[in-house]
């Protein structure tokens, strides 16, 4: 890349840092593009994760081309050091979100010995016997709160009550639960 080349390409980063001027944009786009793909390319990336990230460079470019400084480098080089880190924390995102097979909280557990199978199911069986004890409205919202996962505020806008109501009929139907429990035998846990 010569000077003449440098120059045109810094007044056109500085037309899209000043003016958003979409023109110089789409020279520098047509200019880089190819060119980031392919070094992203040569650093063992597949065609489609070098397009993503020459995506993000290229938006880089246009949200923070006031940035760049055309005394401490060439437009070039500004824009291949982004990519080159882009790069890099690609590698490390897919790097983590890989699973550990050693990992012992991936590792199967031992099935349970059959009378603690049994334990188990009879435990089940009486909090099943417990709950449908409750009064209709605090079971509807045990129901919603801890076999359907909803949220407290989810609870309240679905069933139109208070969030304070909900709050206070979830917290009264677990202290009948754990007094019902307690008669049974079954300690509470916590």
């Amino acid at each position: 890349m010569d000077g003449d080349e440098r120059r045109q390409f810094a007044l056109l980063a500085d037309a899209v840092a000043k003016n958003r001027d979409k023109a110089a944009f789409a020279q520098l786009f047509t200019f880089f593009a190819p060119r980031l793909k392919s070094f992203l390319m040569r650093q063992s990336m597949s065609a489609m994760e070098a397009e993503e990230l020459v995506q993000e460079v290229m938006v880089v470019l246009w949200n923070k081309a006031h940035l760049y400084d055309p005394a401490k480098s060439s437009l070039s080089t500004w824009l291949f050091r982004i990519a080159r880190n882009r790069r890099i924390d690609a590698a490390r995102r897919k790097r983590a979100a890989k699973l550990d097979e050693h990992d012992m909280a991936l590792q199967p557990t031992a099935p349970p010995a059959p009378d603690e199978v049994v334990d188990m199911t009879d435990r089940e069986d009486v909090v099943q016997r417990v709950i449908k004890k409750l009064p209709q409205e605090q079971l509807h919202l045990v129901q919603l709160a801890f076999f359907l996962g909803r949220s407290h505020s989810e609870i309240a806008t679905e069933t139109g009550l208070p969030l304070g109501t909900v709050k206070s009929r979830l917290r009264l139907a677990f202290g009948k639960l754990r007094t019902l429990l307690g008669e049974q035998g079954i300690e509470s846990a916590s």
